[in-house]
């Protein structure tokens, strides 16, 4: 079934532009606002603004990404194998920010003084392991030609890595000894790392970064679809 192609009014205009100041609001908060003095943090925990939300972002595009995988093996319709592939894309990217901010974090925090920008934390490790088995998705689309055919193996196997992500991101790290909060013996938004006047910019934030991620990915379907709709139309003059 051929793609649909939808259509942005004043309303979306209006929404983008919420979002663009929303998140600048948030950014601005996060570089200014005082924040107390947290062990070892200090100021670098400014990065929980910005290095959870990520993941936030990411886990909500993979929620996404399988379900209107899951609705394309139900019917066929070529625009939902487009906005899962698209939501896919847009999660890995937050994802990969949110591991590269903590790799910065952690070597200014956990490894000072080691030059070690990675220790194989099982938090560090789990997400790095998410990621490969999400990029693997893409590497699957691209060796198959036949469209119904990369759209229905490209689900399932879309459906397999937002099976794994709680297991990897979450269930796994928290029976393993490890800095990151969220480990055994390191219970995550505690006071140690998320005090309580951080959590005004902190919400907020997950927010922004929850309404920029739709904001890209909602760009990203428009653009996929005009793609389409030109590939249609070289393929009916060459006809």
């Amino acid at each position: 079934m051929p793609a649909t192609y939808p259509v942005y009014g004043r309303s979306y205009r209006v929404i983008t532009a919420l979002i663009a100041l929303w998140v600048t609001a948030v950014v601005l908060a996060g570089f200014l606002l005082p924040i107390p003095k947290l062990n070892i943090l200090e100021e670098s925990a400014r990065n929980l603004y910005f290095h959870v939300p990520m993941w936030f972002a990411m886990m909500v595009g993979m929620l996404i990404s399988a379900y209107y995988s899951a609705r394309y093996l139900a019917n066929n319709r070529a625009i939902y194998d487009v906005r899962a592939e698209q939501a896919a894309f847009v999660a890995i990217i937050f994802g990969v920010l949110g591991l590269v901010t903590g790799m910065v974090w952690a070597r200014f925090t956990w490894y000072v003084g080691t030059g070690k920008w990675w220790n194989f934390d099982p938090k560090q490790s789990m997400a790095a392991v998410e990621l490969l088995i999400l990029g693997a998705y893409f590497v699957l689309r691209s060796s198959i030609d036949e469209p119904r055919k990369r759209g229905r193996i490209a689900a399932v196997y879309n459906l397999f890595a937002a099976v794994t992500a709680p297991f990897l991101l979450y269930v796994l790290p928290r029976q393993m000894k490890s800095l990151h909060p969220g480990g055994e013996g390191s219970p995550a938004f505690s006071q140690t790392d998320l005090a309580p006047e951080m959590r005004m910019v902190f919400y907020p934030a997950v927010i922004g970064f929850i309404a920029l991620f739709w904001w890209i990915y909602t760009q990203r379907v428009r653009t996929r679809l005009v793609e389409h709709r030109l590939e249609e139309r070289r393929f009916e003059n060459a006809l």
